[in-house]
């Protein structure tokens, strides 16, 4: 009987000490994850002001393409924080380059108005 009780306790320190190393570990990991950041904006027409819907947005050297809402918005999730040519591409209107837009935690909105094309 007393081997089965030592046998039990002994399992249940080693779980006990298993479970907090593997909470120590978690935390560890997530200090040495990558920050990523949201960018948002919104397009809007030069002359009018007007929001503009379905511009298209990407981020240059990236595969990351989308398009603005009805309001004009746009957001970009789960970026890495550092410098982007930000392209916003529109029907009827001139292409706009932001280059190198330092994208991170103070610095993830950007305002773009495009020109119509004469």
């Amino acid at each position: 009987m007393k081997k089965i009780i030592l046998s039990v306790m002994i399992v249940a320190i080693l779980g006990v000490l298993y479970a907090d190393n593997e909470s120590t570990g978690t935390k560890e990991e997530a200090a040495t994850t990558i920050q990523t950041i949201s960018l948002s904006g919104i397009v809007m027409d030069y002359n009018s002001g007007e929001a503009l819907t379905g511009v298209e947005i990407t981020l240059e050297g990236t595969r990351i393409k989308i398009y603005t809402d009805f309001d004009g918005k746009f957001e970009i999730e789960n970026l890495k924080p550092g410098n982007y040519n930000i392209i916003a591409a529109y029907i009827s209107y001139d292409k706009s380059l932001i280059e190198n837009f330092k994208v991170d935690i103070e610095n993830n909105e950007v305002n773009i108005k495009l020109h119509c094309l004469k």
